[in-house]
């Protein structure tokens, strides 16, 4: 006779225990996740500029950049996609139509805007305008599906948007070219606007097809919408790059697209999306470091109170 049947009460402490135990690790596990992924996506912005920077007598241009990515990461989501439609139903028409649309606005739309836009200003500033996703699918809701807007959100649309302009000016006090700062602003600002509607209308398909599902075969409409703009605007012979192209491209492909959204999949599934947003705001602080670290992009003052103020902003607006 063992203890846990001489002695109930032991038996069930220690079982309490054992799931204790797991409990917290499952947790921990979610943490380092969460971080992870963070740190994959604030990453691409940096291969994206390493890329741009490899010296050659036409730089690569966006769309070639990413086409490669999107091919590179290719394999993985035909499989996730085989994998999890092997055993589920087909899809109806409908299902086609809103997952073409919304792979369109997510991983094509949003990429290739972004990719342009990081022509003309520092990554920096890119990643703190793409982290107003989070405000803008706010606002989403509230013009296109009757929402109100509570005073914490408007609070963090304010704060967002301020610490915005800061980052802004420090762009313009180190470009010195107006004109330019705000074409690449505006290209990522429209680039966080198509990933935000990619968002909203992304919630209703995940709870249908369930999230890997979805993911991957979002991920393939979006590769074959980037292999199309490719082939219709560049010749073959833009895919000729130097090597470091190609790494940077296959590394943003890896560690900044595949391993991230799986990572943050993850993480939700065990620590909830309140604190995976939580831990995923260190996002454009990592960006501001690795750009002044690896591509010598300044810091100042003004740009550090920015992005304070946006990640202030995206907490307000996800907290429950």
């Amino acid at each position: 006779m063992n203890a846990g049947e001489r002695f109930p009460l032991f038996g069930i402490r220690r079982a309490w225990s054992g799931a204790a135990m797991l409990e917290r690790h499952g947790h921990r596990l979610g943490l380092w996740l969460a971080l992870g992924a963070a740190f994959g996506f604030s990453f691409k912005a940096i291969f994206v500029k390493l890329a741009y920077s490899v010296p050659q007598a036409v730089p690569v241009d966006a769309v070639t950049l990413l086409s490669l990515r999107m091919v590179f990461a290719l394999p993985v989501f035909l499989w996730v996609g085989f994998q999890s439609s092997r055993a589920a139903p087909p899809l109806a028409r409908r299902d086609w139509l809103l997952l073409t649309a919304l792979g369109l606005l997510g991983y094509y739309g949003a990429s290739i805007l972004d990719f342009v836009g990081l022509r003309y200003i520092t990554a920096g500033l890119e990643r703190l305008i793409l982290f107003t996703y989070p405000t803008l699918t706010v606002m989403i809701g509230v013009l296109f599906m009757g929402k109100k807007l509570s005073r914490r959100e408007v609070a963090a649309l304010v704060l967002s948007y301020a610490g915005i302009g800061l980052a802004f000016a420090h762009d313009l006090e180190f470009a010195g070219e107006t004109r330019v700062v705000l074409l690449g602003a505006a290209f990522v600002f429209a680039s966080s606007l198509s990933y935000a509607f990619y968002l909203a209308g992304s919630a209703p398909m995940i709870q249908r097809l369930g999230a890997a599902r979805f993911t991957a075969l979002a991920m393939l409409v979006s590769t074959g919408a980037t292999q199309l703009h490719f082939f219709a605007t560049q010749p073959l012979t833009a895919l000729v790059q130097p090597l470091p192209v190609y790494a940077y491209g296959a590394a943003m492909a890896l560690f900044s697209t595949v391993l991230p959204v799986f990572m943050q999949s993850a993480a939700i599934r065990r620590i909830g999306s309140a604190r995976a947003v939580l831990i995923g705001t260190i996002g454009p602080m990592l960006t501001i470091f690795f750009g002044w670290w690896l591509l010598a992009e300044p810091i100042s003052l003004a740009q550090i109170a920015g992005t304070g103020l946006v990640l202030v902003g995206v907490l307000l607006v996800s907290r429950r």
